[in-house]
């Protein structure tokens, strides 16, 4: 008969196998050219590791290299130089000559184009133009050329003419998944014809710089056109015909006859490079000049014209070094392909990543999960290992390209969540109450409840607190000036860190965030002495810090589309007002037997909530009910707001605004004024008050007239409210005046 509690033990964790397993299948699909860099580096890594491969010898470079230019003159040579070359390499029974040399100009050097210049005319002067087409036409040449890849200002768009056929397989329709080139830079017309034929030689590096796979064609003009390295091939095997198979993610393969060559889903070739730089054989393109070289050396086989001087800016990043001579990436082409030494990724292995994903996901989390704790690292460096070695096998025995980030990632990552699970597991019960409460309360608090074992604490009960609610000001300008959603939530977690940490210094506790808002209570779920004093010291030092948070803000210049905002308004970057009340209220934990909170309900929250959302009616930034004053020391400097009935209720209510502590407590004034200017304030106004209380409107108005008039006065729109009141009561005098004012709405 099955265990339980281990069969729900093995479903939950086959269940977090699969999250794992899906999450990363995610990441592969919402990033891959992300996951493609850190596989490319891996994979660099292997090449450096292999060292490196011999090629097969059938491969020669011919190297425009330092020595030469000293000796033959800078770059370009006189074609008569370069024909010259050309020419011993024929006759020492070269196969084939790949240019990866583009000659777009005509050679100005030559001494029938100068005497022209001067209108000289005489027999028998060299034409090195002449000579050099002669030269091309009669020796195994390929030329080079290059696709312009994007548009330009001045852009050539010349037709190529190649004796090749180029036919694309399958492709499915409306699909094109090759590189399209917008111009061409061509050998002048004269040497381009004279030339058996051609191939383009443009290395394209990937989003890091680095050139790992090349094109085999390129569409032009709607036509594909065979890379350098292809056509050589091509010409060597003496067929005219290139086919691009096709499958419905791409192209797959360029065949040649009956030779396939499998390339990426852009018809791009893999190279397996054999290593760093000059690793085929080199030979100086001076000593081909002065025929001081050995024939042998040479005889039937493909030699590549290019250049490894730094002046001539041939120089690429490959997997070994991040200088490479661009030539010999050609040659490795030709090598790969001549020994058919490919690196392939064929359809099948796509879904074969994404098996292993699945299966590494679950064995490392059940490797975990049943093994001692000690053994952890044990399996996420094994498998780690194990992979690396499996990849490498078949990159260089195989020649097949599996992803390598990915599942490195999922071991990681299988042994960490599954490390975690076990952890929790374990410590679960011991843990239940922080778990709940660690965000919320104070540590004072939260070593108190720790030690109720019996969760007496959570069962609901009708206690005194005191509610705490919180507002951001201006939160719809703020969000509409973001940039982004991500900076919305930091500026949000900039500002509600500090105002949490000094709700639960002062011994409260956190109820929820509601958008902008905070709501917070004293007196539970633990008992806090003098809590309606607590929570009016924080509210006060919250207050206090908003100057130093605006500061900071302002500092920071992520958030500067908010701080050009607050300065065109001329407001602070962060105000809050903020509401307290008072009374008996039922707290404990509530909800639902899969999902509870411990929270508070009752009226008084509600009136919290209302004299949180008074602020903005009577230009207040901190308002406390009557409840709340009478449990309050006589620290504090207190205005008299109003004595009103809020929506849904029938007694009045006193509001009272706190400004901010009587002596300084070593804190600076809230106020450009000074404290005693604020007493000498609220004592005119009381007697104001007190005026009006006792329907002495004319009188009140007078006193509230003269303090509105003052310029450092200390709340902007209670003056307004009352001459407002006085002047409607002394017009319309009411018949049996109580005080009271009833808000009809929330706010």
């Amino acid at each position: 008969m099955f265990n339980k509690k281990k069969l729900f033990k093995f479903f939950i964790y086959l269940v977090a196998s699969f999250f794992i397993f899906i999450t990363i299948s995610a990441i592969n699909i919402y990033f891959p050219e992300h996951i493609r860099k850190f596989d490319n580096s891996i994979r660099d890594y292997m090449f450096l590791v292999r060292g490196v491969k011999k090629d097969s010898g059938n491969v020669i470079i011919i190297d425009l290299d330092e020595k030469s230019i000293n000796e033959l003159g800078q770059w370009p040579w006189s074609r008569n130089k370069v024909g010259r070359i050309l020419q011993n390499l024929t006759d020492a029974g070269i196969g084939v000559i790949g240019m990866d040399i583009v000659f777009a100009e005509k050679d100005q050097s030559s001494p029938s184009k100068v005497l022209k210049e001067f209108n000289i005319t005489a027999k028998n002067i060299p034409d090195y133009d002449k000579y050099f087409d002669e030269v091309v036409a009669s020796t195994p040449t390929i030329l080079g050329y290059q696709f312009e890849l994007e548009d330009k200002k001045f852009i050539k768009k010349e037709d190529i003419d190649v004796p090749v056929i180029v036919i694309e397989k399958n492709r499915p329709k409306g699909e094109d998944y090759l590189i399209n080139a917008k111009g061409t830079i061509l050998n002048h017309p004269d040497l381009q014809d004279s030339g058996y034929s051609s191939g383009f030689f443009n290395n394209l590096p990937d989003d890091s710089g680095i050139v790992r796979s090349v094109p085999m064609v390129i569409r032009y003009d709607d036509q594909l056109y065979p890379s350098l390295a292809l056509e050589i091939i091509r010409v060597s095997m003496g067929i005219n015909k290139i086919i691009v198979n096709y499958n419905e993610y791409g192209a797959q393969s360029v065949q040649i006859g009956d030779f396939v060559i499998p390339t990426n889903r852009h018809a791009q070739f893999i190279v397996n490079f054999r290593g760093p730089g000059k690793s085929f054989k080199y030979f100086s393109a001076l000593d081909i000049y002065n025929n001081n070289f050995d024939p042998k050396d040479i005889e039937g086989k493909v030699a590549l014209i290019g250049t490894t001087a730094a002046g001539l800016n041939d120089l690429r990043a490959t997997p070994f070094e991040s200088v490479y001579p661009g030539v010999e990436v050609h040659a490795n082409i030709i090598d790969n392909i001549l020994t058919k030494n490919f690196l392939s990724m064929p359809q099948w292995i796509h879904g074969a990543n994404i098996v292993i994903l699945l299966v590494i996901s679950i064995l490392a989390v059940f490797l975990v999960t049943y093994t001692p704790f000690w053994f952890n690292p044990v399996v996420l460096i094994g498998m780690t290992l194990v992979l690396l070695y499996l990849d490498y096998y078949a990159l260089f025995h195989m020649g097949l390209v599996f992803d390598i980030f990915l599942p490195i990632i999922t071991v990681i990552t299988s042994v960490l969540v599954a490390t975690f699970m076990d952890y929790i597991r374990e410590v679960r019960n011991e843990k239940i109450i922080k778990n709940k409460f660690a965000s919320k309360v104070s540590r004072d608090v939260m070593e108190k409840l720790l030690e109720d074992h019996d969760n007496k604490q959570f069962q609901a009960m009708q206690r005194e607190v005191t509610v705490f609610f919180s507002d951001l000001r201006g939160f719809t300008n703020i969000s509409e000036a973001m940039p982004d959603a991500k900076t919305l939530i930091d500026f949000m977690n900039d500002y509600m860190n500090p105002m949490t940490e000094v709700i639960m210094k002062h011994y409260g506790t956190i109820d929820k965030y509601i958008g902008d808002a905070i709501m917070a209570y004293w007196n539970a779920p633990s008992e806090v002495k003098d809590h309606a004093k607590y929570a009016v010291n924080a509210s006060l030092t919250q207050l206090h810090l908003l100057r130093k948070l605006n500061s900071d803000l302002a500092k920071n210049k992520k958030y500067q589309d908010v701080i050009d905002m607050a300065a065109s308004k001329n407001i602070d970057i962060v105000d809050i007002g903020i509401g307290l009340n008072t009374g008996i209220a039922i707290v404990g934990e509530m909800g639902s037997s899969s999902r509870s909170d411990y929270t508070v309900i009752g009226d008084a929250v509600n009136l919290g909530s209302r004299l949180e959302s008074l602020c903005k009616y009577y230009g207040s930034r901190l308002n406390i009910s009557n409840f709340t004053k009478e449990q309050l020391p006589d620290e504090y400097i207190f205005r008299f707001l109003d004595l009103v009935t809020v929506k849904g209720k029938t007694q009045p209510i006193e509001i009272w605004q706190i400004h901010d502590y009587k002596e300084n407590n070593n804190t600076p004034t809230l106020y450009k004024c000074s404290k005693e200017q604020i007493t000498k304030e609220l004592e005119l106004y009381h007697k104001g008050i007190e005026l009006y209380k006792d329907a002495n409107f004319k009188d009140a108005l007078d006193i509230f007239v003269e303090i509105n008039s003052w310029e450092d006065k200390t709340n902007i729109k209670i003056y307004d409210i009352y001459i407002q009141r006085c002047e409607h009561y002394i017009e319309n005098p009411p018949s049996n005046f109580n005080g009271v004012y009833q808000h009809t709405t929330k706010g």
